[in-house]
């Protein structure tokens, strides 16, 4: 049986999962049950803490990190020159859009590495044509 294709996980879908007041919280909770290999990066990581310090406090930040730290199988890409390079390319090509620098380094993530899944509810990391898990329910 072969291995199923990497999923890039969004600052959305972290807190989906996360936060059982989010509307989309059921259907991440299945779908990190049984994880194919996933990918995100450190501003998706930095993202999430920044909203679970604004939104709840101190402690949930910190436990959204411990749960990023034990998660199996997730990949950290980390962000250099060359991704914001890239990312910036983007957010000039799409300069209609409302993106940020995350989904603009999330979307040549998955460019780059050939992802064919997006785990998002944010509708910008499907607009190059990857699907996200969402609109598969």
């Amino acid at each position: 049986m072969g291995t199923r294709a990497e999923a890039y996980v969004d600052t959305s879908a972290f807190i989906a999962f996360a936060d059982r007041s989010d509307t989309h919280h059921a259907t991440f909770r299945r779908l990190f049950a049984d994880p194919p290999s996933l990918v995100t990066t450190t501003l998706v990581v930095a993202e999430g803490h920044g909203w679970f310090l604004r939104r709840y406090d101190r402690t949930r930040a910190l436990q959204f990190l411990a749960m990023i730290e034990v998660m199996k199988p997730l990949t950290v890409v980390a962000v250099g020159d060359g991704e914001q390079t890239k990312a910036v390319e983007f957010l000039r090509r799409y300069s209609d859009q409302d993106l940020t620098l995350t989904d603009a380094v999330g979307l040549h993530v998955m460019r780059t590495r050939r992802i064919r899944v997006g785990w998002s509810t944010d509708f910008h990391l499907g607009m190059t044509g990857v699907p996200l898990a969402i609109d598969a329910r």
